[in-house]
Parts: C-alpha cells; sequence; structure tokens
C-alpha cells in the first residue's frame, strides 16, 4: 500500500510538467465569474492547476492531463488530453468542444476540423473518475492504517487513526445500522452502509480543498449520486422480503375500490422510484451549492475592483474572506450531515423492505 500511495504521488507531481501550454492573453478581459465556478464544479478531461502570465504578456496553463478513452465506430483510441492543447488542436480526427463555463465534449472532425455530426462513446478517465481513484486509495489507506493498529495494539485502546476509525464504525453501527434495519439483520449490510458513510464523507472533505490531489466536485457530479442511489435501489428491491412486496400491490388499510382502479398499487411503485432519486439530488445539490457559495464569495472582490474601483475591492476583501471562511467551516458540518443523511435514508430503506409484520414476530 506504501509502495502505491509513493508511485501515485510522484506520477502526480510530474504530472504539471507534461501540459505547460502557452495561449495568448486577451487584454482587458474581464472576469468572468459564472465560467470560474462552472469550470470549478464541472467535469473536465484535465486536471487544472493555475494559469499565470509570463513577462511577454502570454498566459500559460498548467494542468494535469488525464487519460482519453474513446470508442469510434468498433475501435479504440486511447491517448493523454495534453493532445488537445486546451481545445485548440485536433488530434486523430478527435476535437475537444467546450470548456469556458461549459460542458466538455470530444467530438469527431473532418480534415478541416469541421464537426461531423458523430460524438464517440467516451469512456476517458476525468476530473471527477481521478477524484475517486485518490478518494479510494486514501481510504484505503486509512483503513489499512487502523487495521495495522488493532494488530499491534490487540484489545487496548485505539490511538491515532484507529480511534478516529472506530468512532466512526461504531456510529454508523449503533445509530444508524442496529435501529433502521434492526439487530437480528443488520450485520448483512453494514459492510455497505460503512462504504457509503466513509465513500461520500471523505470525497465531500476533498471537495473542499482547493489544491491537487483534493478539489474535484465529486459528490457535486450527478453521475456519482445516481450510482450510489441505484445501489441502494438494487439492494433495497432485491433484498425485499415477500411482506414488501404485498405492501406495495395490496397496500393494508386501502378501501378495496383505491387497489382495484389500481391508484395505491401504482402510488407505492412510483414510490419505489422516486426514494433513490431524492437520495440522488439531495447530496448532489447540498455539496453543489456549498461549492458555488463558497467560489461566489472570493469573486465578489475581483467583480467589485472590475466595476467600482480598487478602492471598493480592497474594503470588500475583509468581509468576502469571513463570509468564505464562514461557509468552509458550515461546509465541513454539511459534508458530514450529508455522509449521515445518505447512509440513514438508504438504511432507512432496507430496513423497511426487509422488516416483517410484528404479529409474526410475536
Amino acid at each position: 500500500m506504501k509502495k502505491l500511495l509513493v508511485a501515485l504521488l510522484m506520477i502526480f507531481s510530474m504530472a504539471p510538467m507534461w501540459a505547460n501550454e502557452a495561449e495568448p492573453a486577451e487584454e482587458n478581459k474581464k472576469l468572468d465569474a459564472g465560467s470560474i465556478i462552472i469550470g470549478h464544479v464541472a467535469d473536465a478531461h484535465s486536471w487544472h492547476i493555475l494559469d499565470y502570465y509570463s513577462s511577454d504578456s502570454v498566459m500559460h496553463s498548467i494542468a494535469i492531463p488525464l487519460p482519453v478513452i474513446l470508442l469510434n465506430d468498433g475501435h479504440w483510441d486511447i491517448f493523454m488530453s495534453s493532445r488537445f492543447e486546451h481545445g485548440h488542436a485536433v488530434y486523430r480526427g478527435y476535437k475537444l468542444v467546450g470548456g469556458e463555463g461549459q460542458k466538455e465534449e470530444i467530438i469527431c472532425v473532418d480534415a478541416f476540423g469541421a464537426p461531423t455530426g458523430v460524438v464517440p462513446y467516451d469512456f476517458s478517465i476525468t476530473k471527477t473518475a481521478a477524484g475517486i481513484l485518490i478518494a479510494v486509495v486514501l481510504l484505503l489507506v486509512l483503513l489499512f492504517t487502523a487495521k495495522r493498529g488493532y494488530k499491534k495494539r490487540g484489545v487496548n485502546a485505539p490511538k491515532g487513526v484507529q480511534s478516529l476509525v472506530e468512532m466512526l464504525v461504531v456510529f454508523v453501527r449503533d445509530e444508524i445500522a442496529i435501529p433502521m434495519i434492526g439487530e437480528k439483520k443488520y450485520e448483512r449490510y453494514l459492510p455497505y452502509l460503512l462504504t457509503l458513510f466513509f465513500f461520500i464523507f471523505l470525497c465531500n472533505l476533498l471537495g473542499l480543498i482547493p489544491f491537487f490531489p483534493a478539489g474535484a466536485n465529486i459528490t457535486g457530479n450527478i453521475a456519482v449520486t445516481a450510482t450510489l442511489a441505484l445501489i441502494t435501489f438494487f439492494i433495497t428491491n432485491f433484498s425485499g422480503n415477500k411482506h414488501y412486496w404485498k405492501d406495495i400491490f395490496n397496500t393494508p388499510g386501502v378501501p378495496w375500490w383505491l387497489k382495484a382502479f389500481p391508484l395505491m398499487p401504482l402510488v407505492e411503485v412510483v414510490g419505489m422510484f422516486t426514494k433513490p432519486i431524492v437520495l440522488m439530488i439531495r447530496l448532489f445539490a447540498n455539496m453543489t451549492a456549498g461549492h458555488v457559495i463558497s467560489l461566489g464569495f472570493v469573486c465578489i472582490i475581483f467583480i467589485l475592483t472590475d466595476t467600482l474601483g480598487t478602492t471598493v475591492g480592497v474594503v470588500a476583501t475583509p468581509f468576502s474572506i469571513f463570509f468564505q471562511i464562514f461557509m468552509g467551516a458550515l461546509d465541513c458540518l454539511v459534508s458530514y450531515i450529508q455522509a449521515f443523511v445518505f447512509t440513514t435514508l438508504t438504511a432507512l430503506y432496507i430496513g423497511m423492505a426487509v422488516a416483517e409484520p410484528e404479529h409474526e414476530e410475536a
């Protein structure tokens, strides 16, 4: 595990040298706050680090290129995103379009660079995917460190990382899994609930750190939250017992004419699909909103400077920084709350699916 982490750090430390491209600077260009904010929260085919201007007023972008994996007309094309030169170059008949506040997309072009209308299947390792891999590696290092602590200290009091991991594991078990699922059945689903909680919590925290290898808006990507919600959906419905499905299609305590219509079964079936949708949107919206608000406070400084002058910008700077720090602290709390809420609702849905009628338990 240590060798893997060292190798990744070496690769990432060398990566900025791979994509140091020069771009012409535009004179008197005002700050586009919308593009900056959307560029941060949106996915991309490279990991942007920073921009700087050289002595000859040429802007240089330092970014980490990521693997581009395309399937087009039955054949695979694999290369690094640096081949596109930030969207200014065509490579192997492909061009990167979008960016600057818009969704990035790779399209096919002809020999003259004109779009052909064909969009290849894109399986690229984007910024979000790379962020997930980094989060997984960090999570494995964290958990294996705690595991080694148990081997060394045995039943003695935990220390360091071991105490943090044990506290969170016990919390998820005693405050989420057992109350929502029950003492008899919670152990089967505890590994998934722990994975869900640790992954979401760590990804939320990494998204608050503004520099590489953190900073990717993982849980603010609706594809990620949709995948987590789908996993919960399948686990819940494949675990459902006969009473769960009976209550959906033959809801107890409902007049017969509502069942015959059938209105209530339709409502229950729709409810099966709205539950994962709620999970998906809740996590996505809360984490994205936190990023947008925090970046908005920073952009206010430059917007006021451009529109009202340097003096106003200087006066507004302490207030913007204060509110940005406040939002950062609030986002730390929200990161935990959203991981807790997602895991709790997942355990609740599973508990409802595997619950037995009280009279049969008696």
